[in-house]
């Protein structure tokens, strides 16, 4: 009995750790930052440019000789010789709902069963995560995370990546229904082409799959005429989640890779009548470009930074994927993979876009497909996504383009409050640096 007390006890005063980063405080003096090119990516650089800050919104934007009235007050940050960039949107992520994904008691990112329109991200957002510090302190300051279980997983939140509670942090909720469109594999590891039981196995999986999600939203359209005619009919939190995807309120983000999948997903919103789609994932989406635009449909490209799908593709084919979207007329925007595994590599955002640069995107574009696109794609772009007057002051402090790995992200501000960049691995950093100065002095 004793021994199991003290196990107890272990258990309840050694919980898991929590970053022990304090969000910072209103801001409540104007601040004008000086002296810094400005990257509004909306629009051209503004060497030694000027830009105020009041009550966390960007109000004034100048060039040296610019006039520019200051409120009383204001104070002044002289940023020779640094740059100013917007935020970046990490437009396809678990970040918040993932913590150890070989840990299922801190993986939240899902529910079980197929069908599930009600689950909401943000309901299950870790403030407290390890993994925010870490993000942001390479300019990731907000984040598009879904669920991702089943066929029909639930609707996404966007993030900022600061506050005590998930409602502090959450920018928009919902942002968009997500499907997760079923893979379309004849032959495989486990296929054999003269397996004829095996590969109509495999169609016949791929069929079902299919029928549940139209049968899905059948079943959503018929529950939204129901309550339309009678408000006082049963009410269901499934289905009523369901109900502004349905009345065309709501996008649907649907995750598909390959021309098989993307096709039968289009075919999919045309008979649902489904506006203006957003495919996650799409690898192959450029190679359907006409189809595409006929259906208004944008791509969040994830994860550049990958390997062929096709053992005869050229092995840079993902990393030209965003420049041909990008000349096909696409509205894309550049992400990572979305997956458990991946959250917490989200801070190496920025150089998914790199190598896209590397290989046909222009420079300038590779910066908007992790900033103005992504908040254009999530309906945000008069918040987020470029240095305006009227948006967030939400933008990070660097000595160069963020797009290059050798580029330090020096300060970052979130609605015009500082933050501290701190986080496990800097700590880690600091603790292992101060072990090897005390070994040398010993020697």
């Amino acid at each position: 009995m004793r021994a199991f007390l003290f196990f107890l006890a272990s258990v309840v005063v050694c919980p898991v750790r929590a970053n022990d980063s304090v969000p910072s405080p209103q801001q409540t003096v104007p601040l004008l930052f000086t002296g810094a090119t400005i990257h509004p990516v909306s629009g051209g650089d503004i060497p030694e440019g000027r830009m105020l800050v009041e009550k966390g919104i960007i109000t004034a934007i100048a060039a040296p000789n610019d006039p520019l009235a200051l409120p009383e007050g204001t104070i002044t940050l002289d940023l020779h010789g640094k740059h100013l960039y917007p935020a970046m949107i990490a437009a396809n992520s678990v970040l918040g709902i993932s913590e150890i994904q070989s840990v299922s008691a801190m993986d939240d990112t899902g529910e079980i069963g197929d069908i599930n329109p009600g689950a909401r991200a943000e309901t299950s957002v870790n403030p407290d995560s390890e993994l925010i510090p870490v993000t942001r302190a390479n300019g990731v300051l907000f984040t598009l995370t879904a669920p991702r279980s089943g066929l029909i997983s639930g609707s996404s939140a966007l993030l900022r990546l600061d506050g005590w509670t998930p409602e502090d942090m959450t920018v928009k909720a919902p942002v968009g229904m997500h499907l997760q469109w079923p893979e379309l594999v004849i032959l495989g590891d486990w296929t054999e082409p003269d397996d004829a039981e095996g590969l109509k196995k495999l169609e016949e999986n791929y069929a079902r799959k299919i029928v549940a999600i139209d049968d899905a939203f059948r079943l959503a359209r018929a529950y939204a005429k129901a309550r339309a005619a009678n408000p006082e009919s049963l009410f269901d939190i499934s289905w009523e989640a369901m109900t502004p995807v349905v009345e065309g309120r709501l996008p649907v983000f649907i995750h598909a890779q390959t021309v098989a999948q993307i096709r039968d997903a289009l075919a999919f919103c045309s008979r649902h009548e489904i506006a203006k789609p957003v495919f996650v994932g799409g690898l192959d989406a450029w190679r359907i470009a006409d189809e595409l635009k006929q259906h208004g449909a944008s791509v969040i490209l994830s994860q550049v930074n990958t390997l062929p799908m096709r053992r005869w593709e050229a092995v840079d084919a993902p990393y030209a994927a965003a420049a041909k979207l990008h000349a096909a007329g696409i509205p894309f925007c550049i992400a990572n993979s979305g997956t458990s595994f991946d959250a917490p590599n989200e801070r190496n955002l920025p150089y998914q876009a790199a190598r896209a640069a590397a290989h046909g995107l222009p420079v300038d574009i590779a910066m908007k497909s992790i900033t103005l696109y992504p908040a254009q794609i999530l309906g945000v772009s008069d918040r987020l996504g470029s240095l305006d007057p009227g948006k967030e002051g939400t933008f990070l402090v660097t000595n160069g383009n963020p797009l290059e790995i050798r580029t330090t992200v020096e300060e970052i501000y979130v609605l015009g409050r500082k933050l501290d960049l701190s986080n496990k691995q800097t700590r880690l950093y600091e603790k292992y640096r101060e072990k090897y100065r005390q070994l040398d002095k010993t020697r």
